[in-house]
């Protein structure tokens, strides 16, 4: 072999060798259909991470020549997705809900009451409390009365919520514990009464006076729920979770189980409009970790629709014998006040809005406060009945809609009774909304919707209950598209959240939260939706759910 020979034989070894010399990472996930959820909505097929990070995404070969990897991921041409960010919850309170009797789905009172007889037989705390019951479910639909409860509970206080929250039934032993008497009153509340007596119903700020009197939970108990939350919500492909309404002593328990590796979840916490919330945080402004984001107040302007809380500009149409405008739960000077110290000190300001009546009130202090064209993402939770003068205001400060979708399709079998044909068109009007300002964030409320995002998504876009009802979808001109639904449930409610840089799309340099579908949900039938599995879900690159 001449010279010349052996410096090609040489050259051609160091070149090969130089192809199979690859960089080191974590985890490579191939072999996929990885909706990316850009700016361009593309797809891709392999993933690099390093760490907690994705260092690279793109083709197949492309990735699995560049990179070794320590963990490979075979996706087998399933779907991976963003993990998925409920935008509006009450993480903690669904954890708190599964140590409850559970009233979600009785189809009549007297279900209602077989539930809570059950659940006082293995129960040894000094009160029983649940939440679920929807009158709206039964055959007869209305309210109930605390009668039954008062003969069989007499000497143990009951406390069930209705499925919003909203409204409560309370037996007389509870009324006693905390001294509600017919002569009781309170400003943004009911207490019922018939015939000079106290039904024990309670509407809205009513439920405090008897709430206030339940035993506190321990510490071991929200840690149970937590977690148990986490489990749950991991399940079914929620890598984040926006709680709506929480205090200080829990926002630090959260932060403790972070920091201690046991709460992997990512919270994004809406402090409850409390003194104690407003005498720390107003002074330390915004707190964020890695996993825990605490920059947003949440405010209630009005009731729910279901228990006819929500504040309206005309009555209700289903209220004959007399008016009845439904209520707005504090001054308004309240919330101009707060709107003008949280502008100052950095931290949004979200509002649960139902009614028209309310949303119009908060709209409008929003934009005397925020003053046009702004950043600073203040949003409207619910914003579930807007009158047509009002849409435009959302576009006009920037202001974003927090939307349930599930609500629709829970509320649809009523809610034309609650408002009438011509004010039920602007209820649930996510296109209408998204128009403003091209972005929606979407939820569930849970634990008052079911946690799964797959019902989200069903919701938005068929606009139909699990049934098929109704056969060509509800008031469908608001429907969204899938893209639109899956920008909502990602990168829509990231950028709400201000994550957007770490969330929200699977892009370099953003962290590794992603979930891997049995099905395509992008692609596959509307009626196969509602049929979707997560097959893994990963938090920062970690596999915190799957086999």
């Amino acid at each position: 072999m001449n010279f010349r020979s052996k410096t090609c034989l040489l050259f051609m070894a160091a070149s090969f060798t130089s192809c199979l010399q690859t960089e080191e990472v974590d985890l490579v996930v191939h072999n996929a259909i990885i909706y990316t959820v850009d700016n361009l909505f593309s797809t891709t097929e392999a993933m690099a991470i390093r760490n907690d990070t994705i260092v690279a995404i793109g083709a197949e070969r492309e990735i699995l020549n560049k990179y070794s990897a320590k963990e490979k991921v075979d996706a087998k041409k399933r779907p991976v997705f963003p993990g998925f960010i409920d935008a509006h919850c009450h993480f903690l309170g669904y954890g708190l809900s599964l140590q409850q009797v559970d009233l979600v789905g009785t189809k009549s009172f007297d279900e209602v009451i077989e539930r809570v007889v059950e659940f006082s037989k293995n129960s040894k705390a000094k009160w029983i409390t649940g939440r679920g019951w929807d009158q709206n479910d039964w055959e007869v639909k209305e309210f109930p009365n605390k009668e039954i409860l008062d003969s069989l509970f007499p000497e143990t206080p009951v406390l069930i919520r209705r499925i919003d929250g909203h409204a409560a039934l309370a037996n007389q032993k509870a009324l006693n514990k905390a001294n509600v008497t017919i002569e009781s009153k309170i400003n943004g509340g009911i207490i019922e009464m018939k015939d000079d007596k106290l039904t024990g119903i309670l509407i809205d700020n009513a439920i405090g006076l008897v709430g206030k009197a339940v035993p506190r939970t321990n510490k071991e108990q929200k840690i149970k729920a937590l977690l148990d939350a986490q489990q749950n919500c991991f399940a079914v492909g929620l890598t984040t979770v926006d709680d709506a309404g929480m205090s200080k002593s829990e926002i630090e328990l959260i932060d403790q189980l972070q920091k201690e590796g046991k709460l992997k979840m990512k919270i994004y916490a809406m402090l409850s409009d409390t003194k104690e919330n407003f005498d720390h945080y107003l002074i330390t402004g915004p707190y964020k970790t890695e996993r825990l984001n605490v920059r947003s107040f949440k405010f209630y302007a009005d009731g729910a629709l279901g228990s006819r809380g929500a504040c309206l500009l005309e009555p209700y149409s289903d209220i004959i014998e007399s008016e009845h405008y439904g209520l707005i739960l504090n001054e308004e000077n309240h919330f101009k006040n707060y709107a003008q110290k949280l502008l100052e000190m950095g931290f949004q300001m979200n509002t649960h809005c139902i009614g028209d009546s309310a949303n119009r009130l908060i709209l409008d202090i929003y934009a005397e406060v925020l003053q046009g064209t702004n950043d600073k993402r203040w949003r409207i939770e619910h914003a579930q009945v807007v009158h047509s003068d009002d849409f435009q205001k959302f576009g006009k400060c920037n202001i974003i809609p927090s939307v349930q979708p599930t609500h629709a399709t829970s509320d649809m079998y009523w809610a034309k009774d609650r408002l009438g044909p011509k004010r039920v068109k602007g209820a649930y009007a996510f296109k209408d909304l998204l128009q403003q300002n091209g972005i929606l964030a979407l939820g569930t409320d849970f634990p008052v919707e079911g946690i799964s995002p797959f019902k989200t998504f069903y919701a938005a876009v068929a606009r139909m209950d699990s049934n098929g009802f109704p056969k060509n979808g509800y008031q469908m001109e608001n429907a969204l598209s899938r893209e639109e639904t899956l920008r909502g449930m990602t990168i829509g409610a990231a950028i709400t959240n201000f994550e957007e840089n770490e969330k929200g799309s699977l892009e370099v340099g953003k962290k590794a939260d992603f979930v891997i579908l049995d099905r395509d949900i992008m692609k596959v039938s509307i009626e196969e939706l509602l049929n979707t599995k997560v097959i893994a879900t990963f938090v920062n690159g970690e596999k915190v759910y799957g086999n």
